[in-house]
């Protein structure tokens, strides 16, 4: 065994977890001269972000773009210098379709496309209106389901075309377990503020103005010239040799005057002292931490945090090939028209360098709640399910150019109801065990903008002082 409390030591933060949210919080942490060290149990950092360049095409293994949800986002992605190779996309895509009788029917973005589309049928348009005249949900009712919120507030036809492929697509989740509160808290708000969810859009608009946040549905979304690897890259950069790999924490010892925090590298035992611990790997890899010092405490009850397995199937096809005309960000697929996929991107239109001339690139999502049995099928058993649907549903004739796969066994942590309880045991455990400090996609939200906020956030823990946002000046991104 090996005890160091030497450089990087007593007077450090140790993050564990080198995923977006921990490279955040070390690179804002150096950004203000407090040391770090980052314990990373794998050989690569960013954790589901990485992008795989290969034969003309670029794969995302994770997220596909970063919402610019926030100016602390830009003010990041300009300190690490890399303004130069963001991208915005293409404001010409920004068309979403939802599968409906077989067929992706764009979502109307207007008060005339929405009374003209046959998306919804009348009877369920006339529904929806309903929630003008509707009252506030009682303050003292139980927890509410995503599905009971929307039922109640908007109806069924909704919940079913709408908000069903909307939770896949972002948590591939089922809409009957997520807990509005936790999932969607704003949905709650909005209603318990304003009462109505249209009221609400409007008014809420004016504040979001206020406070330099933006509505998730008009955030721009960014990535990269080589995609969002770019971004993980330039923080490992930055983060230098504060990053340790193959260093899996086993153990956070509370101590006087702070903690030790116990890794394995190479076989050898390790022991080093910090003055805070941020806990921001996965909430499963957290659960086999050992917590010492602590009486009465332990982590092992993040195991109950119930993540969706998910794959995504790259694939590229010769223009050609497609009948559909991409012009749009994507599509979704609700349960009901039983598709063996969630849903597909449109990648090559969403952001130039994704494909060769003449061909396209997409990414299909399969698994989560709705078939979790195929996100963890072999690849030879996903393809031809996959490719029948693209088939289908867009035209995609001939052999694919491109294929790439990656499973995502715990994927996306599932916002369920009763999911407040862990959030609560984590602010409790903060609270009897100072220094001690959660974050993540299993607390903050689990978009990438959400963890890269989640991470400089909790930085400014450990300061002195909160770090405060800067005006962000609108710089020259590239808009393809």
């Amino acid at each position: 065994m090996i005890i160091d409390s030497k450089a990087r030591g007593g007077g450090s933060v140790a993050i564990v977890g080198a995923g977006i949210t921990g490279l955040a919080a070390a690179f804002r942490l150096s950004q203000v001269s407090v040391d770090a060290t980052v314990y990373e149990a794998g050989t690569r950092a960013g954790g589901p972000v990485h992008s795989v360049r290969r034969d003309g095409y670029l794969a995302e293994d994770g997220p596909n773009t970063l919402l610019e949800t926030s100016p602390q986002i830009r003010a990041l992605i300009r300190k690490l210098g890399i303004e130069g190779e963001c991208l915005r996309s293409n404001p010409d895509a920004d068309r979403r379709y939802i599968v409906r009788d077989g067929v992706p029917k764009p979502i109307p973005g207007t008060l005339g496309g929405w009374l003209g589309t046959d998306l919804f049928s009348f009877p369920a348009k006339l529904r929806v209106l309903g929630d003008l005249v509707l009252p506030r949900h009682r303050a003292d009712a139980p927890e509410e389901s995503v599905a009971g919120f929307v039922r109640r507030r908007l109806g069924a036809e909704f919940l079913d075309y709408a908000v069903n492929p909307l939770v896949a697509g972002i948590y591939a989740g089922d809409p009957e377990l997520l807990s509005v509160s936790q999932a969607f808290p704003r949905l709650e708000a909005v209603e318990r503020r304003h009462r109505s969810l249209f009221l609400g859009q409007i008014l809420g608009g004016r504040e979001r103005r206020k406070s330099g946040e933006t509505a998730r549905a008009n955030a721009p979304k960014l990535s990269f010239v080589d995609g969002l690897g770019t971004l993980v890259s330039a923080l490992v950069r930055a983060v230098g040799e504060r990053l340790q790999f193959e260093s899996p924490v086993v153990a956070v010892t509370r101590v006087a005057g702070g903690w030790e925090v116990t890794s394995t590298v190479g076989g050898e035992t390790r022991v080093r002292r910090h003055r805070a611990v941020v806990l921001a790997s996965p909430a499963h890899r957290i659960a086999r931490i050992e917590l010492r010092g602590v009486p009465g405490e332990s982590l092992d009850w993040m195991s109950g945090i119930v993540h969706a397995p998910v794959a995504s199937v790259v694939l590229g096809f010769r223009r050609g090939d497609v009948a559909h005309p991409l012009d749009g960000f994507g599509f979704l697929v609700p349960g009901k028209e039983r598709f063996p996929i969630l849903g597909a991107i449109f990648n090559s239109s969403l952001f130039r360098n994704r494909a060769p001339d003449g061909h396209v690139t997409l990414t299909c999502y399969v698994g989560g709640s709705r078939n979790p049995t195929l996100a963890l099928a072999s690849a030879d058993e996903r393809l031809p399910l996959v490719r029948d649907a693209l088939a289908r549903l867009i035209g995609a004739r001939g052999e694919p150019t491109f294929v790439h796969h990656c499973v995502h066994a715990k994927g996306i942590p599932q916002y369920n109801l009763g999911y407040g309880e862990f959030r609560e045991r984590m602010a409790r455990l903060e609270k009897t065990a100072p220094g001690l400090s959660f974050a993540g996609h299993f607390r903050d939200g689990i978009s990438m903008g959400d963890c890269l906020v989640a991470g400089l956030r909790v930085a400014g823990k450990f300061t002195g002082t909160m770090i405060r946002d800067e005006p962000i000046p609108r710089s020259p991104i590239s808009k393809t």
